[in-house]
């Protein structure tokens, strides 16, 4: 269960995303955020339902040039590897939106230090510190030479691959899967098809995208999977969605039974 996804709706609630994750025997919530409650609130939550905290997401900015401009960023990760200890889970990811007034080149040199930076409180917490795929033409981290990079000069960071968004850098996500396979560690599904111009998110590969449900896009889950199962992927993943054709609930619920019929298939 991803919650990002559930939290879109108007009346997202943190119980009721817990009895949803049971309904579909979902073995666990990734909490992106904590939505302004205590860690350790949230903690008795999942265990009161017999779930487990997957991941914590969290979101800070380091497209700074100099260190102490990074510092916030770098302190907001801390105090989520701090949270994430409490929620009882291993994992913490790092979305990476890009700034429009900075080259993605750029902003992915500065990224890199800020983890660099952050590294050392996450290897001392026992905590493992990931970076996604993430959409649009500004992004620092969409195809796999930028995943790469960013592995080689962070000794110990590790991938989530969220296959949609690989999509949009013009790049095979299954292919890209493969490229990025020993460094693996989590995953978000998501999907999309082509908007008209003007219209949608402008990916990397310069087309315009729209949010879709799992399944009614243009991303090849299967072949994912088949990537994901010949590379001995053993992790979670997520359940994204971020359009407006089926309320959250719903979504989840479709994308999770489309997911794990396509599984007895492989």
């Amino acid at each position: 269960m991803m919650s990002y996804t559930l939290a879109r709706a108007k009346d997202f609630d943190l119980n009721r995303m817990c009895e949803l994750t049971n309904e579909l025997k979902l073995e666990g919530v990734d909490m992106v955020t904590t939505y302004g409650r205590p860690p350790a609130e949230i903690r008795r939550l999942l265990d009161q339902h017999g779930l487990k905290a997957i991941c914590h997401t969290l979101f800070t900015d380091l497209i700074f040039p100099d260190v102490a401009g990074r510092q916030a960023g770098v302190d907001v990760i801390k105090q989520g590897i701090e949270a994430a200890v409490i929620l009882g889970t291993d994992k913490v990811m790092i979305p990476t939106p890009g700034k429009k007034d900075v080259p993605r080149d750029l902003a992915r040199r500065y990224i890199i230090r800020g983890l660099q930076e952050a590294m050392v409180v996450a290897r001392q917490a026992g905590v493992t510190l990931m970076l996604e795929n993430f959409p649009g033409a500004d992004s620092p981290f969409v195809i796999s030479s930028d995943m790469l990079e960013a592995v080689r000069e962070v000794p110990g960071l590790k991938i989530t691959f969220d296959n949609g968004n690989v999509l949009m850098g013009g790049e095979d996500p299954a292919a890209s899967c493969q490229r990025c396979a020993e460094h693996v560690v989590h995953a978000h599904f998501k999907d999309w098809v082509l908007a008209e111009p003007g219209k949608g998110m402008e990916g990397l590969d310069g087309r315009r995208y729209a949010s879709a449900l799992i399944g009614e896009g243009l991303v090849d889950h299967k072949a994912c999977l088949q990537a994901m199962k010949l590379a001995g992927y053993s992790g979670y993943i997520n359940i994204e969605y971020e359009g407006d054709k089926y309320p959250p609930d719903e979504a989840t619920r479709r994308a999770v039974a489309y997911l794990r019929n396509m599984m007895t298939t492989l």
